[in-house]
């Protein structure tokens, strides 16, 4: 009876142990399932963090490169195309230059005429002040300038400022006196070359009362 007693009690100790083993593997399998599936978790998580910026970089570097490319494809220019825009900005320079060079003598002409007509009121002052107009033994038009012996009343100062009077192209105004076709005098520029006579910008400028 003792017998079957303490056979039955090593049948439970037994069974304990069994189910505390069980327990411990149970628990053992589970602790190392969940540090796989955390490590599994881990790795899916940060390896596109990882491979994805260098990806992106090498992609990056790549697009780059393709536009530079494209842009010096497109900037360039072949030596037809350099050639073909000399040509045309020769001739543009054949049109226009002429014109702008042309209109800036004309705007001289016109500035020389106006600057006729202020000469002109000069001697008819002078002519006022003194009763005649400036012989060439008074100078001529220097008379205008400084004061000769002849003029007893010469205005103080002068009748013309800044010195001998020019024309648009710095070149002393001619005058001669008496004039021709009857008139008191005749008052002229020698035109863009200076000379006497000439055609076009070179001919000579005369003051039209």
């Amino acid at each position: 009876m003792s017998d079957m007693k303490e056979m039955n009690m090593n049948n439970s100790m037994n069974k304990h142990n069994v189910e505390q083993s069980l327990n411990t593997c149970t628990q053992s399998i589970a602790a190392r399932s969940s540090v796989v599936r955390m490590k599994r978790a881990h790795s899916e998580h940060s390896s596109p963090s990882c491979t994805y910026p260098r990806t992106r970089s090498i992609a990056s570097r790549l697009a780059a490169r393709s536009s530079v490319t494209r842009m010096n494809r497109a900037s360039g220019f072949t030596l037809i195309e350099v050639m073909v825009v000399i040509v045309i900005l020769g001739v543009l320079a054949a049109l226009i230059v002429p014109n702008v060079m042309g209109r800036g003598e004309k705007a001289k002409v016109d500035t020389t005429q106006i600057t006729l007509k202020g000469v002109a009121g000069a001697l008819d002052q002078y002519k006022l002040d003194n009763g005649r107009y400036p012989s060439m033994q008074d100078g001529g038009l220097d008379a205008l300038v400084n004061q000769p012996a002849s003029a007893k009343n010469w205005l103080p100062g002068g009748y013309v400022k800044g010195g001998y009077p020019k024309d648009s192209w710095e070149n002393d105004l001619q005058y001669v006196i008496p004039g021709r076709d009857g008139r008191s005098f005749d008052l002229y520029s020698f035109g863009a070359d200076g000379k006497e006579g000439g055609e076009g910008n070179d001919a000579d400028i005369y003051y039209q009362p």
